[in-house]
Parts: C-alpha cells; structure tokens; sequence
C-alpha cells in the first residue's frame, strides 16, 4: 500500500472533509444571521459571533483538505456520519455558552439534545435564555429532524457519491427506499413534506392563540419530533383546541415523510394504508391511548374529554419521541405512567423525524419469533419472511438483531451508570430509556416539568453518548470505537 502524502488527508477521507466543511461554514453563516437577530432583540450576540467566526474559518480549512468526488470506503462513510454528528453540536453549542451563561458541558449536552432532537433540557430557568437562544434551539431540532445530509444534498448537489452514501448512513430504518432514481430529488421531496408539515402547524397553533413566537418555536420542534419548547410547561400552558392539534401534527410527525410526500403531492392514498408499519403504527396509538384514557377515567383523574387528550398526547408524544407535555405525567399514578415508560420502546416510522427502535423493527422481530417457532415444528419448511408484500432479506433481519442488541446492551448501560450516580433507580431507567431514544422527558427530577441541570457530570456525558448513539442508531457510533475500523483505514 502506497504511504499517505504527508500533506493531505487520506483520499477516502476527503470527502468526509469537504462534506463537514461545508456543514461546518453553512452554521458559521447561519449563527452570523442570528448574531444580527440578537442584536436587533437587544441581546447578547456573542455566542452567536464566535460560532460564526469558528464555523466558516474551521469550515474553509475543512473544505480546502476535503474533495467533494473523493471515493470514500463503506467504513469511512459511517465513521464520517457518526464524527459529523457530534461535531456539529460541538459547535453549536457555543452560543448556549456564552451567551446563556451555561457551562460548556450543559451547553453541549443542550446542543446534542437540540440536533438529535431529543428534547431533554438542562434549563432550569427559562428566563435566562433571551428569544434568539430559544429560536435557535427550536431551529437545531428542525435540522436535525430531517438530517443535516438531507439538508445539504438539496444546496450542495456537487456532494455527488459521498454525498449518496452519507444520506443512507445517516437515514433511519430497516431498507432505504428510493422514491425517484436521483437521490436529490428523493432529499427534496422529504424537504417539501417537511416545510409543509412546518407551516401548517405553526399556522394551527397561531391561529389557536398560540403568542406568535411560541407558535413558530413549537412548529419547528413538532415536525423532527423534537419537543423543545419555549414555554417551561410546554403544551400544558395552551388549550385544549392546542393540544388538540399538537396531537395531529406528532403523529404526522412519526408517519414515513416518503409515503406523506405521494399523500400529499401526488394524491395517492393506497400507499398509505398498504404500508405495514404505518398500519402497525396507527393501531398502536389508538389501542394505547384508549387503555391510557380508560385507566385515567375510571380512576377520576381527569373527565372523559381530558381524559382522551391527555391520554392521546402523552401516547403520540411518547411513540414519535417527541417528548412535549399537555400534563406533568411525572405526579401520575404508576400503572399509568407504565404504559407511557413501555411505549419509550416502540418508537414511531422508519423515514419519519421519529427517533427509538422504529415499528417496522418491531413487525419484524415479531415475525422472525414467529417463524423460528413454526421452524421449529417443520424443521424443512421453507418460510420467508414478508413485510406487506415484500420479502424480507436475511440480511435486513441480521440487521435488525444486532441493533437491537446493542439497543438493550447501551440502555442498560446507561441505566446501570446514572443508578449508581444519581441513587434513583427509575430516574435512571427512564433518563436512560429517553436518551437513546430521542423521546424528552422521564420521570422524577427529569420529567417533563422537569430538567437534566442537577444530574452528575458524568451521567450527563453518559446521557450525551446516548442520544448521540441513539440519533444515528448505534452501529457508526460502534464502529468508531472498533479496532477493526482502524485498521481498514491504515
């Protein structure tokens, strides 16, 4: 093997380069418009100044080392996607720092939160972030919901292959499914999806009486799924006509953006309903939350309208790991809130701004215990496994078994460090539970009226690893630390 220049990056890697250097520069111009925001809100603009100096000089230099047409190998492509997924919170939570007086640890750990829309927060007052901090969180998560590569495929064409295997390294699910046969148009295509689911909820809750900036800030985290908002009792301080529509728009929020775009744009409603996952997906939602509804009832918590819209927030918030609030769920009797702590564990689409293990895993998983059982009776029979009309590949199935391991072997890591840190067995169970799915709040101090502020360093750091291994779903982030990898790339 011919020895690297010394004066370049290795030629797979230069892809990877140019890729996040011109992620890198896109945020250093964006932060430079939020600086001018800040200022105009007489607020402070520093954090949003230095982002910007720092992302378009370190983006230049990233860029001049990288080449757009670089081949880059099939281990690089995840090592890249995982690198550029935390490192672009890194940089965005400079503004959270020195202008939201918070330490840098928290501001990463609220940045993360933010890009890999998970929606746990380690504010603990509300009053110290000025409408610039708050537009700009709300805004981390509507990148991150639809992927910072969708997002720089539609400006940046020229990204071309790297950019090509980038997109499906970083998507979620089982099977990408191509749309049209240009992978620009597909990104554009989620993009329209994803405006348009935008704009509509912000004009339902604006014209609800929703104020008009809460209304912008709470549209732009309920399409990724994100569940930030900038009021410190989320959706508990609107109407109910509010939560009503908060309720439509999550669960939109968790459909696959693929099959919204032929809903929505070419009028096709079979797609829809003969996709299994979404089949698997309504049925969940409307069985849990009339089991949530009826418990909160027969019990005389609530009468029966609240009863439904509680139960029917709190289910869809949870399922698509949204994470806003219509009630502080927290101070609900156990056997209610164990519904809420087992949905943590569904998740909502594959290609949807929902995070967690994804319905369609689950189909899957269900039918491979099936069929191993029916093999285990005929030995010799020949039984492939489908997906609606689709057979499913082995590979596809081997895929959805080691994720799904290292799902459990993650979460229980997580859960096993916070107990022993934070002494609290269920704030460590569902801390850790949120935090690789992308999902918000839990339960206890870190409910969702609740914040991560008081937690150890290192269960915050731990919580970091999470949602960052949980956004990009585990196997690059795996992969970064195999030694494997490494030695690929000698």
């Amino acid at each position: 093997m011919k020895p690297w220049p010394a004066s370049s990056a290795r030629p797979g890697f230069r892809s990877s380069l140019y890729l996040l250097g011109l992620t890198y520069q896109g945020f250093g111009l964006l932060m430079a418009l939020f600086a001018l925001l800040a200022l105009g809100w007489g607020e402070d603009a520093r954090g949003f100044a230095l982002g910007a100096g720092l992302g378009v000089g370190l983006g230049k230099v990233l860029q001049g080392l990288g080449h757009p047409q670089a081949q880059p190998r099939r281990a690089e492509v995840f090592a890249s996607v995982a690198l550029l997924w935390i490192l672009v919170p890194a940089l965005g939570a400079v503004p959270y720092w020195l202008s939201g007086g918070l330490s840098y640890l928290d501001a990463l750990f609220e940045a993360v939160s933010g890009f890999t829309t998970t929606g746990a927060t380690v504010l603990a007052d509300f009053g110290q972030f000025g409408q610039s901090l708050f537009l700009w969180r709300s805004l981390t998560q509507w990148m991150g919901g639809i992927g910072i590569v969708v997002l720089f495929l539609v400006v940046f064409p020229q990204l071309q292959v790297a950019g090509r295997q980038a997109f499906f390294a970083e998507s979620t699910g089982v099977e990408k499914e191509k749309l049209t046969p240009r992978l620009r148009h597909t990104a554009v295509a989620v993009l329209r999806v994803y405006v348009l689911l935008t704009g509509l909820a912000f004009l339902a809750y604006w014209a609800l009486g929703v104020p008009l900036f809460e209304a912008l800030a709470n549209a732009l985290t309920t399409t990724p799924a994100g569940g930030f908002s900038p009021n410190p009792q989320s959706f508990a301080a609107y109407a109910p006509l509010v939560q009503w529509a908060g309720s439509l728009f999550m669960f939109l929020a968790g459909v696959n953006f693929l099959l919204q775009y032929r809903l929505f744009f070419g009028r096709e409603v079979k797609p829809l309903w003969r996709d299994a996952e979404f089949r698997a997906y309504a049925v969940l939602v409307v069985l849990a939350g009339l089991l949530l509804a009826l418990y909160l009832y027969t019990h005389h918590l609530y009468g029966l309208e609240e009863s439904l819209r509680h139960a029917f927030f709190q289910v869809i918030s949870i399922v698509t790991t949204t994470g806003f609030a219509s009630v502080d769920f927290a101070q609900w009797v156990v056997p209610a809130q164990a519904i809420l702590v087992l949905l943590m564990f569904v998740g909502g689409s594959a290609g949807s701004g929902a995070g967690g293990i994804k319905v369609v895993r689950w189909l899957l998983l269900f039918g491979l215990l099936r069929r191993e059982i029916t093999r285990t009776l005929h030995p010799r029979a020949v039984l492939p496994l489908r997906l609606g009309n689709r057979v499913v590949s082995e590979e596809a199935l081997r895929q959805v078994s080691v994720f799904i391991f290292l799902y459990t072997l993650l979460f229980g890591f997580g859960t096993l460090t916070l107990a022993l840190l934070e002494g609290s067995f269920v704030e460590a169970f569902t801390a850790s539970a949120q935090a690789i799915g992308n999902i918000g709040p839990g339960l206890g101090t870190v409910g969702p009226m609740g914040s991560f502020a008081e937690l150890h360093p290192v269960s915050k750091v731990v919580l970091i690893f999470q949602m960052w291994a949980g956004r990009i779903e585990i196997l690059p982030v795996v992969l970064l630390f195999s030694p494997e990898l490494w030695r690929r790339l000698r």
